[in-house]
């Protein structure tokens, strides 16, 4: 058996190596949603009417509370940790720092949507019907702008989660294929 295939059959063996591709897959996706909303949705709605803006963004935040969106949220947040547990009890090191360092971004990320994005979209949600707004130009004004703004740190911090699993995996391969006498744990 080649050290290649040793290495791959390791890897299937290894809960590690699965938590941490689960990890940056379910990152991604959380940082995917955040993406989008900042490079797509909310520009293509920063021209429409204020009524069509706060329907849109009301609809968004009662269909985006489903399972499998809660499935990713949370399970970003997880994972990882399941994953450095895991690296804990192989002594730890440099691969669990990256990991912690993934689930800190994380929780940072998942902190923000809970205090800042979640109570803007509650607040919109609590304005009621667009077409019954009084003054749906200060309504909007009162969303729009912190909302984008937490949007983007969130979606950074998310993005930096991804970047730090990955190296977390990248550290945790390379040892993985050295000699048992040369890894590090």
């Amino acid at each position: 058996m080649t050290d290649l295939s040793r290495s791959n059959a390791a890897s299937r063996r290894d809960p590690l190596a699965a938590l941490l591709v689960a990890s940056v897959v379910l990152s991604g996706l959380i940082a995917g949603v955040y993406y989008c909303f900042a490079c797509a949705v909310i520009p293509a709605l920063g021209g429409v009417d204020d009524r069509v803006f706060i329907d849109v963004m009301q609809r968004v935040n009662v269909k985006i509370e489903n399972p499998v969106f809660f499935l990713s949220f949370f399970g970003a947040f997880v994972v990882p940790v399941a994953a450095a547990l895991v690296q804990r009890r192989r002594g730890g090191g440099a691969v669990l720092r990256w990991i912690v360092a993934g689930v800190v971004l994380h929780a940072l990320s998942a902190a923000v949507t809970i205090v800042f994005n979640i109570p803007l979209n509650n607040e919109l949600s609590d304005a009621g019907s667009p077409a019954a707004i009084a003054d749906p130009r200060a309504v909007r004004g009162d969303f729009e702008d912190p909302w984008v703004a937490w949007n983007i740190v969130r979606t950074l911090l998310s993005t930096a989660a991804i970047a730090a699993l990955g190296h977390a995996m990248l550290l945790r391969g390379r040892m993985a294929s050295r000699p048992a006498s040369t890894t590090e744990r």
